[in-house]
């Protein structure tokens, strides 16, 4: 566009005197010099809208650049099938050139967040007995072997209409809505195992195994909402933890854990952040 409208302005400045008083200019030619100026105005305005929102991106890159990286394993990660990956993120190794999280993706995670605390106030106006943090005001959570293994739950609810078990675990997510449908059709186990494989995690290392968890699901595009009662996965959550134990006994003997697949094409392998350093 830019380079087109400068086209215009070359031509124009071809085709006139400017020994020309502009009382002098016909109204073709005085049309077209007012055209081209606010073709030119518009140019500067989408530029100046262009730098103002390049300057948010790297801002938002820029702090989470500055964030103190985990020393842990997240049991929110726990679930990827891929245990190299998480492997590499335990040992922080750097990511491939070009390969993080975009300014983008940051907003959709904190919009996530947004949306959690809308649906935790959802939730208490109507009557359940939803908490999230202890009295000092610190997230709910778990750690386990030495630290290494850390966990933190959107919440518990304790209480609330008496044909309901308490206490039971409450996570929540955010989804497009390709995404939420397939919660809706198939649940949580079989749309997103990693989601799966968090909530049976966390029922387990916070003893909220008696009761089904609370999972829900909010549509980013509708507002829809998606509740599914989620029983303790006994034989998930044993495989998730012994996956923990895996990576960290072999990062402490600086061995790398096999590869999930065999060649770098799999469909896990061609959008990771370690593509191009586990396959070298």
């Amino acid at each position: 566009m830019t380079f087109n409208i400068l086209k215009d302005v070359a031509k124009l400045c071809g085709q006139l005197d400017w020994n020309t008083k502009l009382s002098e200019l016909d109204e073709q030619a005085i049309l077209y010099l007012v055209m081209t100026i606010q073709q030119m105005k518009d140019v500067g305005d989408d530029l100046k809208v262009r730098r103002i929102a390049q300057l948010i991106d790297d801002s938002i890159v820029e702090s989470k650049k500055k964030e103190k990286q985990r020393t842990y394993l997240g049991a929110s990660s726990l679930g990827d099938a891929c245990a190299r990956k998480i492997q590499y993120r335990y040992m922080g190794k750097e990511q491939d050139p070009g390969s993080g999280f975009t300014a983008k993706v940051y907003r959709i995670f904190q919009f996530g967040h947004v949306i959690e605390d809308m649906a935790h106030g959802w939730i208490v106006n109507a009557g359940f007995d939803l908490r999230s943090t202890d009295k000092n005001g610190e997230q709910f959570g778990f750690s386990i072997a030495d630290d290494q293994i850390r966990g933190h739950i959107d919440g518990v609810i304790c209480g609330g209409p008496d044909d309901i078990k308490y206490p039971m675990l409450w996570e929540c997510k955010s989804a497009n809505d390709k995404s939420f449908n397939e919660f809706v059709r198939k649940g949580v186990l079989r749309t997103n195992e990693t989601y799966a494989a968090q909530i049976a995690l966390y029922q387990s290392y916070m003893n909220l195994t008696d009761n089904p968890a609370l999972f829900t699901v909010i549509n980013k595009n509708t507002c829809e909402i998606y509740f599914e009662l989620v029983p303790f996965n006994m034989h998930l959550a044993q495989k998730t933890s012994d996956k923990a134990v895996d990576i960290l006994n072999a990062s402490k003997n600086n061995e790398l854990l096999p590869r999930i697949a065999v060649d770098s094409d799999y469909y896990a392998c061609k959008y990771c952040e370690f593509r191009g350093s586990c396959w070298e």
